[in-house]
């Protein structure tokens, strides 16, 4: 099925559980690929596959692209009737939450194409790592990781994918110049929607497999030599970028603002959760008040005010965590903004 054509350059289609972008005319392409990445000015399209379900489903096509991305790659092109010269980008996520955003000014066009999922996979830039490549195989570091590698196989599938098209030609540089933009667009979402990793107690950055694929189109005229954010190629793939990755992720892990409002998913990287929060702060109450608690926590764990407060906390402790804020000043902070939470939760301001 045909989902758009951009500047008489490229279509968009999407078949079965694959979407690809078929390059009218001949475009310049930098991409993370195990097959046909890096830079490649010879590539008739680049495609986005779902090798497999999002939880807990090991299938034979994600084993395959684990075990022989070659063989991998052959498969997806032959099944669908794609040439082999392309790229591939393999994810868990569902090709019908695809997010897809355009923008322009003058001349200038750029196109992101964004799938994504992050329920299981998030992960901060730094966050421990579990696996140690060398001759080709990846050998787990540690005997904790080696017992669960199955698993983590089958269950950490989430992942950001990012196609990005323009409509115009940029030097090597430049082009290279756009994956760094769009990585920070992307790392914007994630901040914006407060998406915290799982491997470590800081807001992610991405998830541990996401993949990129830029193609700018080539052309006799001067090509572009900037991509950054005082360019406006910059800006327009910065806009693109967030926005697709934002509502992909609205579509496909119902990740939105307003679902993020909660207590406990602001403070669910420190290793807790609902049942633990609800739970502790009933042991501090009356048999009466505790149920009266546990029947109405939803209302206390969406609430705005609280939700601000324990926001303000959360933030607080980052600040302490990276040091610009001196760690002989925590008990007086904590105190003062432990006194804002509680005063938020009673709804007893005068008291603050």
């Amino acid at each position: 099925m045909l989902l758009g054509k951009f500047y008489n350059g490229i279509e968009i289609h999407r078949n079965e559980k694959l979407i690809y972008v078929k390059f009218l005319v001949p475009h310049r392409v930098i991409s993370t690929c195990r097959i046909n990445g890096g830079i490649h000015d010879d590539l008739d399209a680049v495609f986005n596959h779902q090798a497999c379900e999002p939880a807990g489903h090991c299938s034979k096509s994600h084993d395959l692209a684990v075990r022989d991305p070659e063989a991998y790659f052959r498969g997806i092109c032959e099944r669908h009737d794609l040439k082999e010269n392309s790229a591939l980008l393999g994810t868990a996520a569902n090709m019908n939450c695809a997010s897809i955003k355009a923008k322009s000014f003058r001349e200038l066009e750029v196109v992101a194409i964004c799938t994504a999922g992050v329920e299981t996979n998030a992960g901060r830039a730094g966050d421990p790592a579990g696996v140690y490549e060398e001759d080709g195989r990846f050998e787990p570091i540690s005997e904790e990781v080696a017992a669960s590698a199955e698993k983590m196989v089958c269950d950490n599938n989430g992942t950001i994918n990012t196609i990005l098209c323009i409509n115009k030609a940029l030097t090597p540089g430049a082009l290279v110049r756009t994956v760094v933009t769009a990585t920070e667009a992307k790392t914007a979402a994630l901040w914006e929607l407060n998406v915290n990793s799982r491997y470590s107690d800081g807001l992610a950055t991405g998830t541990g497999t996401d993949q990129i694929a830029v193609a700018s189109m080539m052309a006799d005229n001067k090509p572009l030599s900037g991509a950054g954010k005082h360019t406006k190629l910059g800006e327009l793939i910065g806009l693109a970028v967030k926005e697709a990755v934002t509502e992909a992720l609205h579509y496909q892990n119902k990740l939105t603002p307003q679902n993020q409002r909660s207590v406990v998913i602001h403070i669910e990287r420190f290793g807790t959760d609902s049942v633990t929060v609800k739970e502790t702060v009933a042991r501090y109450l009356s048999g009466e008040k505790a149920a009266l608690f546990r029947n109405n926590f939803i209302g206390v764990d969406r609430d705005p005010v609280t939700v601000a407060a324990v926001a303000a906390l959360v933030h607080l402790r980052d600040k302490l965590v990276w040091k610009i804020l001196p760690e002989s000043c925590l008990p007086e902070i904590f105190v003062t903004y432990g006194a804002h939470l509680a005063a938020a939760v009673a709804g007893k301001y005068e008291r603050f």
